[in-house]
């Protein structure tokens, strides 16, 4: 049963997509890189490349990190970018 899931591309859509609300209901880009491997591995599925499971979860952690890796560098802190606080808390307005 479970091999048969892992052959059905439009599950690991449908797993990107539930991801990808999970990550709008709790931001701070956590489950969007899942969400983008989900979708990416689906896209292989559906070409037709036979894989097994175990390669599919292999294509879906690769997948993951590269997205979340590329993503952390493209929307992440910036170099040099400092928090500056203007006023204190305890200050009077």
């Amino acid at each position: 049963m479970l091999t048969d899931l892992a052959g059905t591309w439009w599950a690991w859509v449908v797993l990107g997509f539930a991801l990808g609300v999970l990550e709008i209901l709790a931001p701070g880009y956590i489950f969007v890189g899942f969400a983008i491997g989900a979708v990416l591995t689906g896209l292989v599925v559906a070409l037709g490349i036979p894989f097994g499971l175990p390669a599919l979860l292999l294509v879906f952690a690769i997948a993951s990190l590269v997205a979340w890796l590329v993503l952390r560098r493209t929307l992440g802190v910036r170099r040099g970018q400092v928090k500056l606080w203007d006023r204190d808390i305890n200050d009077n307005p």
